[in-house]
């Protein structure tokens, strides 16, 4: 079973990763950030974990608001540095760790916390910020994997630092019933107390600081009661972040060690880092089996449900490729591309040889059991002319004549090809479909 070894908590100001990509150690205004974080550097070194669980809010870069999530669990399999504004930092993407990350994702849905979830986005400042001096690179890679939380603090109404907290708990259950034998640590980045817009812009608290850092280890329960205009009025408006702490602080036992603590404000945002080890033991095996049980409860017996595929996590992430081509046939400008020249669409989005000829030979039910979903099969059909019944009698290996006899209105053929769509092919021939390999 997975061992949460502890909990690291630190500030992800885009201070961080200037100083550390302009090399600032020796300048005596930034080298207290760089030793603020080394004995997390060293703790990481020691303790050696397979997974960093990163709570984190994205600065409105790889997400936006035309939808905005409260949670959303980071399911792929590698994450790249976000352009900001100014170009990318140079720093290697970190691989994720997809089966974790679906075991977690399905535990907390079990455990009734309605997760988002998101892949092949790029991490800004929120994670790389802290991660750059957390983790040394050699260039190509990390020693770590990297499983992110996206926790959206920026456009009210947030989660309430009760229900971070609760998160954490649920994640703690998550993690130590995940079957592999994996060492997690948890990170909570954000704050500490700043303000970035208006006339309260500067704002900062250094009282308050240090009294959120006694309070996160010593009485995370009277955080957790607070509001999120007492935090604001305390640490700031964008200071109200560090209810993500409360996430990684719920996720440890109820007693922890501070094994490590610092702070320093050098000009705009209290910038923290922290330590935290368990002083509980670890559940019984018993308890572990049981909450992974749970987390699998809901789709326990649906193998018996013959050529039945739900759309899991799993084959979401192995079929994203397949998923993101056919989903752009949404846009005129690339279904008029498509149909003038696939092959060259097909170079362009980096498809596979067995992704193409799945596509070329219209195989429906091999691009089901590829990974690709239902409702991208039908927007490919409405595009080249197959109705969905050709698509559904394909899919069992039947004629659509066949097909059509099992229906109560055997002569009703429909798409969802809108107004653009031209001739219909299935009006012009008895049966469009290509048989299923």
């Amino acid at each position: 079973m997975a061992t949460l070894i502890g909990g690291i908590a630190a500030s992800h100001t885009p201070t961080i990763g200037f100083a550390v990509d302009r090399d600032k150690r020796q300048d005596p205004v930034w080298a207290p950030i760089f030793e603020s974080f080394q004995p997390l550097q060293d703790w990481m070194r020691e303790r050696q974990p397979d997974v960093l669980l990163f709570v984190y809010n994205d600065h409105v870069t790889s997400f936006f608001f035309d939808h905005y999530s409260a949670f959303t669990l980071g399911v792929g399999e590698r994450w790249a540095v976000a352009d900001e504004g100014a170009g990318a930092r140079e720093l290697p993407p970190i691989q994720g760790d997809p089966a974790f990350a679906e075991h977690i994702g399905r535990a907390l849905m079990a455990d009734e916390f309605d997760m988002s979830f998101f892949q092949d986005k790029a991490l800004d400042h929120g994670c790389f910020s802290p991660l750059s001096l957390l983790s040394r690179h050699d260039g190509a890679g990390w020693p770590v994997r990297l499983v992110p939380l996206q926790v959206g603090v920026l456009q009210f109404p947030l989660p309430t630092a009760r229900r971070c907290f609760k998160l954490g708990q649920a994640l703690r259950r998550a993690i130590e019933s995940y079957p592999e034998p994996l060492r997690v640590a948890i990170v909570a980045t954000g704050g500490l107390s700043h303000q970035v817009h208006g006339e309260r812009a500067g704002f900062n608290n250094t009282a308050w600081d240090q009294t959120f850092l006694d309070l996160i280890e010593q009485d995370p329960e009277r955080l957790a009661g607070m509001t999120h205009a007492e935090y604001a009025e305390l640490g700031g408006m964008e200071g109200a972040e560090v209810i993500m702490w409360l996430i990684m602080r719920g996720a440890l036992s109820a007693q922890v060690k501070c094994v490590h603590r610092s702070y320093y404000l050098p000009s705009m945002t209290g910038i923290a880092t922290a330590i935290y080890e368990n002083q509980a033991a670890p559940p019984a095996l018993a308890e572990q089996q049981r909450r992974a049980q749970q987390a699998k409860a809901q789709l326990d017996g649906v193998e018996r449900l013959h050529g039945s595929y739900p759309f899991t996590i799993g084959r979401s992430v192995r079929g994203l490729r397949i998923n993101r081509f056919l989903h752009q046939l949404v846009r005129p400008d690339f279904r008029t591309r498509f149909l003038a020249g696939p092959e060259a669409e097909f170079e362009a989005a980096g498809l596979s040889e067995v992704e193409r000829d799945l596509v070329r030979r219209r195989d429906w039910r091999g691009l089901i059991h590829y990974g690709a979903i239902f409702f991208m099969l039908e927007k490919l059909g409405a595009v080249v002319g197959v109705s969905n019944l050709h698509i559904y009698a394909a899919m069992r290996g039947e004629s659509l004549e066949d097909f059509q006899k099992t229906r109560n209105a055997p002569g009703a053929l429909y798409s969802v090809a809108g107004k653009d769509a031209g001739a219909l092919k299935w009006d012009q021939a008895a049966d469009a479909a290509i048989p299923s390999t």
